[in-house]
């Protein structure tokens, strides 16, 4: 069945955050039906007055009563329980498919509408959301994780795909570590660059980004293409010195801020770079030792 051909929902979304409106948006251009959306917050109607005009702004209740798919786009820690009260009050039915964008959790977390026959998938988009219509063309070059029961994993698949997302099978067990995979990634190199910008700012550079954009786009592509062989930098040369005058000014640039954390944060990766480059035979057991002597 062609993706033209193929049954078109009736969607709703509970929770018109970045990521639920941008999935909500990418489904309505597939040609689904968005029932509506619950949306609290000012700037959560605003998104959705944006990213899904005319979609009716509903209580959760009514959004979970009337659809045939419902996204549940909350916070991790809500999903569990609010699926938990829809069930208990019956807005959970039979054959209703029942998706989550939670990276953390497989379908366990979808238990309660499962017991009452609803088909769970969890979907997670490996993608930085912004809440605007940025997100759909860069949703179309995501990767999109789905978790699901094999008889409904093609469902999830099928959806991914009228997404324009690729979908990429995970395990329920495998969830978490997928999810620490994909923000290590992610929220992790947002803040490595962005101390990098403020030691570079303290060192009288007007414009940062400038001097980053060139060298991390570098990097990020070198390591995309060749994993860890593309490991550069002193670490990598075994240059002692180099590191210890590093530490030196990142003592006193920690001084000078009041803060520890860039100079904790460089030590840290300093070492995880060490093993690193001894497993790529790139610096010997001696010079890893002098480097993490250093460190200390």
């Amino acid at each position: 069945m062609s993706q033209d051909e193929a049954p078109r929902l009736g969607i709703g979304i509970i929770g018109c955050g970045k990521v639920g409106a941008t999935i909500g948006a990418a489904w309505r251009e597939a040609g689904h039906a968005i029932i509506g959306v619950s949306a609290t917050s000012a700037q959560s109607r605003e998104r959705a007055e944006e990213m899904l005009p005319g979609v009716p702004i509903l209580p959760p209740d009514d959004v979970a009563e009337r659809a045939e798919l419902l996204l549940v786009a909350v916070p991790d820690d809500e999903i569990e329980s609010l699926v938990s009260g829809l069930a208990t009050v019956g807005r959970i039915h039979a054959g209703q498919i029942l998706v989550h964008c939670s990276g953390r959790y497989g379908t366990d977390v979808l238990e309660a509408g499962t017991r009452l026959g609803a088909l769970p998938i969890a979907l997670h988009p490996s993608l930085s959301f912004t809440g605007t219509t940025v997100d759909l063309p860069r949703l179309r070059q995501a990767t999109i994780a789905v978790t699901a029961p094999a008889p409904i994993r093609p469902v999830g698949e099928a959806l991914v795909v009228e997404m324009g997302g690729e979908p990429i099978e995970i395990a329920e067990a495998d969830r978490p570590l997928y999810h620490a995979a994909i923000t290590h990634a992610s929220n992790h190199s947002i803040t490595i660059i962005s101390e990098a910008m403020d030691m570079l700012a303290e060192a009288g550079v007007g414009d940062p980004s400038r001097v980053l954009t060139a060298l991390v786009d570098a990097s990020v592509s070198n390591t995309l293409q060749n994993g860890s062989r593309a490991l550069t930098g002193p670490v990598s040369r075994g240059d002692v010195g180099t590191i210890a005058a590093h530490l030196a000014a990142l003592s006193e640039y920690s001084l000078s801020v009041s803060n520890p954390a860039t100079r904790n944060s460089y030590i840290a990766l300093a070492r995880s770079t060490t093993a690193k480059a001894v497993s790529l035979g790139r610096i010997t057991d001696v010079q890893a030792q002098e480097i993490l002597s250093s460190l200390d």
